[in-house]
């Protein structure tokens, strides 16, 4: 990237401070961020154990899809009750719009975690 694009004090690590400074409060300010969290490191952990590097793939992918949603709805929720504090049926389409899109998310993220938490317990039989 060009000089000439970049912001005045333009610094990545500043970026990345902010990146893992919002995830931060993310994770200690709801708990369905933390538990869904959690369970995905726990089902990291256990692929790259048993170097099931597709299936860790995958998983990373389904929460980073999970994580993104549950992020842009809580930040979609925040700012409709920062704009209007009144029940407004306007204001509660947009927050169920957009719960639907996060419940997607977790319904994607959810049966990638079944499905590969299978794989690893037949693969403990054996």
């Amino acid at each position: 990237m060009s000089k000439k694009f970049r912001p005045p004090g333009y610094h990545p690590i500043r970026k990345f401070k902010v990146i893992l400074s919002g995830l931060y409060f993310a994770v200690v300010s709801d708990f369905s961020v933390a538990y869904k969290m959690i369970l995905s490191i726990f089902v990291l952990g256990l692929c790259f154990v048993f170097r099931e590097w597709i299936d860790f793939t995958l998983i990373l992918l389904g929460t980073g899809l999970m994580l993104t949603a549950e992020l842009f709805n809580s930040c979609i929720e925040a700012l409709c009750d920062f704009m209007q504090e009144q029940l407004d049926e306007r204001i509660r389409i947009i927050k169920d719009i957009a719960a639907a899109a996060a419940g997607i998310s977790i319904l994607v993220w959810a049966t990638i975690l079944i499905i590969e938490l299978s794989h690893i317990w037949n693969s403990l039989k054996r």
